[in-house]
């Protein structure tokens, strides 16, 4: 048996015993993917195990990330930071091996993957960063951006949606560095595909614009690693190289379902020790395995080396676009304090027209910055004037035309994000934002901040109806951890929740208004604290009006009409609730006393968000079914949103309290 051969048993078993041992796992894809892996990882992946985080690595997805075994054997064997002790360890509390590759939890994992199809999007937004880098920063003969993505996939990937998308997407843009490897061995969690999955692979990728390239035994390393350099060889579209697996290899389970996520029992996990000719106590490996990858391992380090070299030497020849690309890398940190007042606030005005005019002024002082939308850049104001669109034929674009593909929208922008270097926003209208969940809710996982723009934000769409007037889609993304959403009452709030998103490490939400809103003189950069008191009384207020958006409008409508009955009112705008109970209790308490326990909260949306503040007393003006089509006037009186209505419920509050006396 060759050392390779030995290399790629290495994997194998590793990860069996490591699922045996946390009696949870997957070890079907484990074994049957183990020769893609280690070839990958042997002959192709320039990766330095002593700097994971080096600018020119190659990107390795693991789009299938159930498989994560696969992937911390590999690590772990080319002197990654992944220990014996770690894989004795796995999916156990605290790990460096969770259960599914987990963005900064463990060296070499570029993003966190399981959600079947992330990985592939991600994949691609790795392929875009790269194609849009290189083209900004390559010279002759100094080609500093130059690196492969590589994606592993199964079935499942390609089944869902999202994969779909992705790829017809990294199709239509040629992205020629990126490899998709499948491992196809015809089993799902419910059996053989031949009734869910039985459509002619070669012709729809042919059919997207891909190379198609089959390997009909992914146990012959030669022809595997022919292969993949045939897949690197063509730089003019993205590849997909289909090797043929048996899930389970090797062990009592192979080529059954039974192997795909359950660990194969100890009787199993020694057949297959037998069968392959294992010898090695648990969790070890002969000393030629460890030899070999180590040997390979350090073989890589001369790819940095000599990348460092290269930019040394780009360096002198062209000493302004090397900062640059430097300044790419580190971030662009704007003076953010004349922001507020560089725009004429006084007319009324959308907030996704203000949107507009704050992202255009960004875009000068962030070059990186990039702008995408699923077919609504017209609609959602967020094409970046100072440039124009990526294509195959100009890779500087800063806009990007992901055509109608939200989920892949989502997902391809955690992946440029990712990347480095790069800064992404990207825009649909709000109501769809449930095709993009899955893509958000990655973002706050990973903690990366690209900036999602969601317009029409409410039934003041108006005549388009139920189907476009968001309802519950606040509170959906309201209860993601670790996003801010930020709904802003005019173009100074809207500036606020900018400078929130550009200078935070989370992703955030900007829910923007169609119809005009007019602007009000107590906002401001107080919107970064997410609630404040936006319009006060003289004395202690007998109620607090507390609203978003355009309703926040209707709050100082209702504040002034109070005012005429002698009932003092405070209106407290909330445009970000993530943003306020980061907030010290003294200043909630500032903002919100619990003395004044009337409360009318205000939101053309679902009201589930709202009882924390209205508390037992207050009363809350929110949706609680779908919207209709009419003009926007008509639906906000039909539904309760006028001034009359929130003064009624303020006095209604009121009565709550003096009732309870």
């Amino acid at each position: 048996m060759s050392v390779k051969s030995k290399c790629v048993d290495a994997v194998r078993i590793l990860s069996a015993e490591a699922i045996q041992k946390a009696k949870s796992g997957h070890p079907g894809i484990c074994m049957g993917a183990a020769p893609i892996g280690f070839e990958l990882f042997a002959d192709f992946l320039n990766v330095s195990y002593k700097n994971p985080k080096w600018d020119n690595r190659d990107r390795f997805v693991l789009s299938a990330g159930h498989g994560s075994m696969l992937l911390y054997s590999l690590l772990h064997l080319f002197g990654f930071d992944v220990t014996k002790e770690d894989l004795m360890n796995f999916r156990q509390l605290g790990s460096r091996t969770p259960g599914h590759p987990e963005y900064g939890k463990t060296d070499g994992v570029e993003t966190s993957t399981g959600p079947l199809g992330q990985g592939i999007g991600n994949a691609v937004g790795f392929a875009l960063a790269e194609a849009h880098l290189a083209a900004v920063f390559n010279r002759p003969d100094y080609n500093v951006v130059d690196h492969y993505t590589y994606a592993l996939c199964g079935e499942g990937c390609l089944e869902e949606g999202l994969g779909y998308e992705a790829c017809s997407f990294a199709g239509t843009q040629k992205l020629g560095k990126l490899i998709l490897l499948y491992d196809k061995n015809n089993i799902t969690i419910e059996g053989d595909i031949k009734t869910s999955f039985n459509e002619d692979i070669v012709t729809r990728f042919l059919a997207q614009g891909w190379q198609v390239i089959r390997v009909p035994d992914a146990t012959d390393l030669v022809i595997l690693k022919s292969a993949i350099e045939k897949a690197k060889s063509d730089l003019t579209r993205p590849s997909l190289v289909i090797c043929n697996t048996k899930i389970g290899h090797g062990s009592p389970l192979e080529n059954s379902e039974k192997s795909h996520g359950a660990p194969l029992g100890e009787a199993n996990l020694a057949a297959a020790k037998q069968t392959l000719g294992w010898t090695e106590e648990p969790f070890e490996v002969p000393e030629d395995v460890k030899d070999y990858c180590r040997k390979l391992a350090d073989k890589k380090l001369e790819a940095e080396q000599k990348w460092n070299e290269l930019f040394a030497n780009y360096e002198r020849a062209y000493p302004e676009l090397a900062a640059k690309y430097k300044q790419y890398m580190e971030g662009y940190a704007p003076d953010y304090t004349e922001l507020m007042n560089k725009f004429d606030f006084s007319a009324p005005e959308a907030t996704r027209a203000s949107s507009g005019k704050i992202l255009n002024e960004l875009a000068k002082s962030v070059p990186n910055l990039l702008s995408g939308s699923a077919d609504l850049a017209p609609s959602t104001m967020t094409e970046l004037k100072c440039s124009d669109y990526f294509s195959p034929e100009n890779r500087t674009g800063r806009n990007i035309r992901f055509g109608i593909r939200e989920h892949a929208m989502a997902a391809i922008c955690n992946g440029i994000q990712l990347h480095g270097g790069l800064k992404i926003l990207c825009s649909t209208f709000f109501a769809f934002s449930d095709y993009m969940k899955g893509g958000i809710r990655i973002s706050a996982l990973l903690n990366v901040p690209v900036i999602y723009v969601m317009t029409h934000d409410s039934i003041g769409v108006g005549e388009d109806g139920p189907t476009h007037q968001p309802m519950e889609q606040l509170i959906a993304l309201r209860s993601i951890p670790d996003i801010k959403v930020f709904r802003p009452c005019d173009g100074r709030e809207t500036v606020a929740a900018y400078i929130s998103a550009f200078t935070q490490d989370s992703p955030t939400v900007l829910v923007l208004s169609r119809q005009n809103l007019n602007q009000n003189a107590g906002s401001g950069i107080k919107a970064l604290t997410g609630g404040y008191i936006l319009d006060d009384c003289k004395g202690k207020p007998d109620v607090i009006l507390i609203g978003t958006g355009s309703e926040v409008d209707l709050c100082t409508g209702a504040k002034e009409l109070l005012k005429k009955e002698k009932i003092n009112a405070r209106v407290v705008s909330m445009p970000c609730m993530e943003e306020f109970e980061k907030q010290t209790p003294e200043y909630q308490e500032y903002v919100l006393p619990k003395a004044c326990k009337a409360r009318v909260c205000v939101e053309a949306a679902s009201h589930f968000a709202w009882y924390k503040y209205s508390r037992d007393y207050g009363e809350v003006i929110a949706m609680k079914s779908f919207g209709t089509s009419a003009p926007a006037n008509v639906l906000f009186n039909h539904f309760g949103f006028t001034k009359e209505n929130v003064a009624e419920k303020a006095k209604l509050s009121i009565q709550h309290v003096k009732k309870d006396k």
